[in-house]
């Protein structure tokens, strides 16, 4: 809400407003627990990258096909899957996550990879001013991009740096993209 008026002032535009949405986090007692965080995606003008096949999620009802009209027989759905919207649902880095590390809020590299796939192409350039433990980096190098980042904690950057020596070698452990939050065929609902 703040940030708004400055960057339209300078002439950017906001293109999306995103809801990231987790389950679990600090519980608080004297008011509702918070459990998003919002992504504002501006843009500096009418021309900008935009991708949607490479993040496109499961459709609810696959195969799906037209029943009657013209088009009657043929899939009414892209086969790719659909459009995420604008609520991201994954879960938050805690202790047990396969990607947690020191940093005591860090992003999960699933939320930062979808946009890195959408909002740039391979080769292009990455930049995360505050990047904490990397999450961005690693996203931007995983998918192809070349990834830059900075932050003040001297400890926080030499992980930055593991994380990306282990994400080039292929031995780091990330969580997939399209994995379920929850599955009830799974121990515990799968959420380790």
């Amino acid at each position: 809400m703040v940030l708004y008026p400055i960057f339209s002032e300078h002439g950017l535009r906001l293109r999306n407003r995103v809801i990231w949405h987790f389950e679990h986090g600090l519980h608080c007692s004297n008011r509702l627990s918070g459990r998003h965080e919002t992504i504002l995606w501006f843009t500096k003008g009418d021309e900008y990258v935009f991708n949607l096949d490479p993040i496109r999620v499961p459709s609810k009802y696959p195969g799906k096909k037209y029943y009657k009209g013209p088009k009657a027989g043929q899939l009414s759905c892209n086969p790719l899957g659909k459009n995420p919207g604008d609520v991201w649902i994954f879960p938050n880095v805690k202790f047990n996550h396969v990607e947690k590390t020191i940093h005591p809020c860090q992003f999960p590299i699933e939320l930062v990879e979808r946009l890195v796939l959408s909002l740039t192409k391979p080769g292009d350039a990455v930049f995360d001013p505050y990047m904490g433990v990397g999450t961005s980096v690693v996203a931007a190098v995983k998918n192809q991009r070349i990834g830059y980042g900075c932050d003040v904690e001297k400890e926080y950057v030499n992980i930055a740096w593991e994380r990306v020596k282990a994400v080039r070698n292929g031995t780091l452990e990330t969580r997939p993209m399209h994995k379920p939050v929850y599955d009830p065929k799974l121990p515990y609902g799968g959420h380790r």
